[in-house]
């Protein structure tokens, strides 16, 4: 057996990668405010800022884009994208979206009032923003040793279900309209949940008639480490797994733009039939008619063959394996990051590697600048920039927990000779890491400030 097996596909059309000089990227980074959401793509060598709709789409699925059905009521292709997801998740309610982030706000638009508290492991920073939007409160509850990246835990993205019961107990469960788990926790290191501790959760839930929901934008990662790390599983398929967790939960969002292989595309599945009846009047309203749902028949066709491909445990072996591969180039070289490593990235703790930086000056931004204006490479920040926050009350700087820099490997798209150069270029950047300067904020939007903020280097 090999540690790290091979790529279980063959390469049959490619896209040239442009490289740029040092002086280019410095001269770029300075135009767009130091800030990597605003680098044309074509200026980039190797793209980690996310898996998110990045991925490669296989044969079957391209040639499922040739039987796309563009009716704009009653597709054929609706009615297949249909019975697949039902298929893994036996939710009666299949509500199509464009991406995950407006299944979220259609649902969150519809059970969130002032004051409402939603729960998770770890919010992700447009889920956190939905809620928010409408007043509503999001807790992160995931369990401790998430917070301590060096801590081997085989499942840091559960919630820690005493945390959960304070929270009931402290705000009721009239103001708790359902409480969220995001399989694998990206805020957290890509982490998975493990079955027990969604069945822990759900049991204090049905204690209080509070709704379990599912971020599932990562499910079958998350059950391949299920597979893996908890015996009770090992001899079950990826498909079965999926069908018990799912069994657990009363619905779930989910972009598939990640583990349903596809550019574009989402959906929102429930089991209630009357939310579900007012969440596909929002829809109505602002994505379209329920069987499209903002999408042509094509993106439901893909979605249909992605969500089906990555249930497949030969690519699951391949995808983590790669993902860890770039974890041990990294940890060869002393550099800290969260262990274990997730399913869709390595993080790096940003505040180890440049522990001259503080939180004020955004080390996690400043690493990721300067990996690209060195290397080409780009990387996101999930840190101060993206979570931290100002007091209501009192004005002073809020920073989350960790402080983390994101490498995000797209599926099915980059060899290991591409990882090799990430882990060689990020060693490199490591010993020069004492020359790497803070960054301030000269502009920043009120709600997800990070796609759009500007920033000085600090002199």
């Amino acid at each position: 057996m090999m540690k790290f097996p091979a790529e279980p596909f063959k390469i049959k059309v490619i896209e040239s990668l442009k490289k740029t000089t040092m002086e280019e990227r410095v001269k770029l980074m300075k135009e767009v405010g130091n800030n990597i959401f605003s680098i044309p793509s074509e200026k980039i060598y190797i793209d980690l800022l996310t898996d998110s709709g990045t991925s490669a789409m296989s044969d079957h699925q391209w040639a499922a884009l040739m039987e796309g059905d563009e009716a704009y009521a009653g597709s054929k292709s609706y009615y297949r994208f249909k019975d697949v997801v039902k298929r893994i998740t036996n939710y009666k309610n299949v509500i199509p979206t464009h991406q995950g982030r407006v299944a979220e706000n259609l649902l969150f638009s519809t059970i969130v009032e002032e004051g409402s508290v939603i729960p998770n492991n770890s919010h992700f920073d447009t889920t956190r923003a939905n809620i928010e939007y409408h007043k509503g409160i999001a807790l992160d509850l995931v369990i401790d040793e998430a917070y301590e990246p060096e801590t081997y835990h085989p499942f840091k993205g559960n919630m820690d279900t005493n945390k959960l019961l304070d929270v009931v107990q402290k705000y009721g469960a009239n103001r708790i309209p359902a409480c969220f788990l995001t399989i694998t926790n990206n805020s957290g290191g890509g982490q998975p949940v493990s079955m027990q501790n969604i069945r822990d959760v759900r049991q204090i839930l049905d204690k209080h008639n509070i709704p379990l929901l599912f971020d599932a934008c990562r499910f079958a990662e998350n059950c391949y480490f299920i597979k893996k790390r908890e015996e009770e599983f090992k001899n079950k398929s990826i498909f079965e797994i999926a069908n018990e967790m799912f069994s657990y939960a009363d619905g779930c969002t989910m972009s598939a733009k990640k583990d349903g292989l596809v550019n574009m595309g989402g959906f929102l599945a429930l089991n209630a039939d009357e939310l579900s009846r007012k969440i596909t009047n929002l829809l109505i309203l602002i994505e379209g008619f329920p069987t499209y749902g903002g999408l042509a028949g094509r993106d439901l066709e893909a979605m249909a063959v992605g969500l089906e491909e990555v249930l497949d445990e030969n690519y699951l072996e391949y995808r983590t394996s790669q993902v860890k591969y770039l974890a041990e180039l990294l940890e060869k070289e002393n550099i800290s990051i969260i262990r274990p490593v997730g399913g869709h990235a390595v993080y790096i703790d940003a505040q180890k590697f440049l522990p001259h930086i503080p939180n004020y000056q955004f080390p996690g931004q400043s690493l990721v600048v300067q990996l690209y204006k060195k290397f080409g490479i780009r990387a996101v920040e999930i840190g101060s920039l993206m979570f931290g926050k100002k007091d209501e009350k009192t004005g002073e700087d809020i920073f989350p927990k960790l402080e983390l820099v994101r490498l995000a490997i797209p599926r099915r798209v980059y060899t290991t000779m591409h990882m090799t150069y990430v882990g060689e270029a990020l060693a490199e950047l490591y010993k020069l890491r004492n020359e790497v300067k803070g960054l301030r904020i000269t502009y920043e939007a009120p709600v997800l400030r990070h796609f759009t903020a500007q920033l000085d280097e600090i002199n």
